[in-house]
């Protein structure tokens, strides 16, 4: 029996990322190849890179530098770039980084078993200039979607409903990267978290660039609501959760979702940016701090809302004024879960040749002010969870700390804390996917404690 080729994967950024890497691992199963997660061991090694911010091309570079000391020394055969690196910088990883074999831009996902063909057959050659395989679809027309390997484990996956951006903030460079927005449409969707639901999956994570514009481009309104409505009357999935909602798109319609649909989860990640009208006027976010103060008011009306919100410190023009309004709304907004960025300048945005950048060190001083003023508030919150019991879905047990480990609907994976919990019963363990009573006994700096309520 022929030997299989081996395939390893490196899927950095986003989790929009992560469900392109799962379409072209489908792919690659399909077409016969193994899937292996260690490299040294693989016959080609595809990595799909992010280039959002500076310190992502750089994790994306040192990644495939990596790989090339692997072809060196390990017998490697292939290096496959793919993602938001290849196609923000074409030319550059073409020529520049002799370690790929093989260049996809974003828009050629479904062509990977194609360039691992390339690749393989190129690694064959004896002696001769051998080709680099490049794919450079347009993205704004390429395939939405595709059946995937679920990487996430057996309890939670993400469900991409759009790709690209037309918000056009002048400080990112995703409308370039991915393209103008292009929804799926809803039948799409809802069979893709069918066949989820199908596979056992207990929470749904809803992405895309800008979730909240859901549909515009199809259906000439915001279909975000009516889209969830369509997921949970076609599933079981008990959690669904949405992440990446812009403010300005948030609707009573989405509202009342969120207060009288039970299975939509509680929680809401609210991208604000800044609070200041003059940095947000420069931003090009779309409307002022009123809107976002009243949007943050409407949805404080559901009973046990969680919102998650990020700011960017340091942009262009910020003033010593801005930065203290936005220091002072944080305190007064409260939001449960809170991370925030110094502005990276980006080549390709508006914001790059902007008048009135900032210094790398006042960046720096003005994020760890603005994380110091949220510390407070994300202490009280957790200490607020001691004593009552709350619904987790259990990740999983750490034989190391002794503990399981899981979250609840307050907590999103990958970016939010855990709770870790223990059973009276030292010989139960508590299967991953599994959603249990944990009461919270303790709160850490971003973690929780708690003891699982067993009726055995």
């Amino acid at each position: 029996m022929a030997k299989k080729t081996k395939v390893g994967f490196i899927s950095l950024g986003c989790s929009k990322n992560l469900c392109d890497t799962e379409i072209m691992l489908r792919h690659l199963v399909d077409e016969g190849y193994e899937i292996t997660p260690d490299e040294t061991e693989a016959d080609v090694v595809i990595v799909n890179t992010c280039a959002f911010i500076e310190s992502a091309k750089k994790e994306s570079i040192d990644n495939i530098l990596d790989l090339g000391w692997l072809k060196k020394h390990r017998g490697l055969k292939g290096i496959i770039v793919a993602g938001c690196l290849a196609e923000r910088y074409r030319e550059e990883v073409l020529k520049e980084l002799p370690e790929a074999d093989a260049v996809l831009g974003v828009g050629g996902v479904h062509r990977i078993g194609e360039a691992v063909k390339v690749v393989l057959e190129q690694a064959a050659k004896k002696g001769g200039k051998k080709k680099k395989f490049a794919c450079f679809d347009d993205k704004e027309t390429s395939e939405l979607g595709g059946e995937r390997v679920i990487t996430t484990g057996d309890a939670m996956a993400y469900l991409k409903i759009a790709e690209g951006c037309s918000n056009r903030c002048t400080y990112c460079a995703i409308p370039s990267i991915r393209g103008k927005m292009r929804s799926r449409t809803m039948k799409d969707i809802v069979e893709e978290a069918t066949a989820l639901d199908a596979m056992g999956i207990k929470e749904l994570n809803v992405i895309a660039q800008d979730t909240s514009a859901y549909g515009i481009d199809l259906y000439g309104k915001y279909a975000l609501p009516e889209l969830i409505r369509g997921i949970t009357d076609a599933t079981n999935i008990p959690w669904i959760r949405l992440l990446y909602c812009y403010p300005d798109k948030i609707t009573d319609e989405l509202v009342e979702e969120l207060k009288n649909n039970p299975r939509l989860v509680k929680y809401i990640d609210i991208p604000i940016q800044h609070i200041s009208d003059p940095v947000l006027k420069r931003m090009n976010r779309h409307g002022d701090s009123a809107m976002i103060r009243d949007a943050i008011a409407r949805l404080r009306a559901v009973p046990g809302i969680v919102l998650r919100t990020t700011a960017i410190v340091g942009f262009p023009g910020e003033t010593e004024e801005d930065f203290r309004e936005l220091c002072e709304f944080v305190k007064e907004a409260k939001f449960e879960r809170f991370g925030a960025f110094p502005y990276s300048r980006e080549e390709g945005t508006p914001a790059y040749d902007f008048e009135d950048q900032i210094d790398e060190q006042t960046k720096q001083d003005r994020y760890d002010i603005l994380m110091q003023t949220q510390l407070p508030v994300s202490e009280a919150y957790n200490r607020s969870r001691v004593g009552k019991t709350v619904r987790v879905l259990c990740e999983g047990y750490d034989p190391v700390a002794d503990s399981h480990v899981g979250r609840s609907y307050a907590e999103a994976a990958d970016i939010d804390g855990k709770i870790w919990f223990t059973t009276k019963r030292k010989d139960l363990r508590i299967a991953e996917g599994e959603m249990i009573d944990v009461r919270i006994t303790e709160a850490m700096d971003y973690d929780l404690v708690g003891e699982a309520v067993l009726n055995v």
